[in-house]
């Protein structure tokens, strides 16, 4: 299947969810069956401008999208439906359902789960957690996906501060003696007295 990724956020998220491709990546079709069946980058939290672009998507690739199911602890609200193209999609909540996913239903074709990255989400992030969850045949879930992001994005972050401190104490321009260049090193420590020669007195 196709991979639509927009990396590009812009700031009035809700308003520009209704104008802008549906950010989306799918897993290939393998014999090879997953927990997930790609991720969904919403540009909000809004359901009612998100879910319209998705459908419009999902239903020239999967057929028609007839009902979704979303745990409310990540959408302020969930409407009962959603217009989307003429028709009605119908919306239930589910609090035992995994927070980080979407559950898609078609009565034609069947059902489908996406991981949902949230919409504040870095672009590399982003793409990371797109890639992992377009792997065919992978039994990480939603839940696990994001955990695993979790780690390796404070990793990443880790780098870059560590990196930040090497240039701002001068790292890229350091001195033979270990010292950054523009400061002064400290003294070498003073040489040791000679010890005096047996039999002369000291002398």
């Amino acid at each position: 299947m196709t991979t639509i990724l927009d990396r590009t956020a812009p700031r009035d998220l809700a308003a520009a969810s209704a104008a802008s491709p549906a950010r989306l990546s799918l897993t290939p079709k393998t014999a090879l069956a997953g927990r997930l069946d790609g991720a969904w980058w919403p540009y909000s939290r809004d359901l009612e401008a998100e879910l319209p672009a998705l459908a419009a998507v999902l239903d020239e690739t999967w057929g028609r999208i007839t009902r979704v199911s979303v745990n409310p602890g990540r959408w302020p609200v969930v409407p009962h439906t959603v217009a989307v193209a003429g028709r009605v999609l119908h919306v239930g909540w589910f609090t035992e359902q995994d927070p980080d996913k979407l559950i898609l239903l078609s009565y034609t074709v069947g059902r489908w789960d996406l991981l949902v990255i949230p919409p504040e989400t870095e672009p590399a992030a982003a793409a990371r957690l797109m890639a992992a969850a377009a792997i065919p045949g992978s039994t990480l879930t939603a839940g696990v996906l994001m955990a695993n992001e979790s780690v390796i994005g404070r990793g990443v972050r880790d780098t870059r501060r560590r990196e930040a401190t090497w240039e701002d104490e001068g790292g890229a321009c350091m001195s033979p003696f270990g010292s950054p260049m523009g400061r002064t090193p400290l003294p070498p420590p003073p040489l040791p007295l000679p010890l005096p020669l047996p039999g002369n007195g000291g002398r």
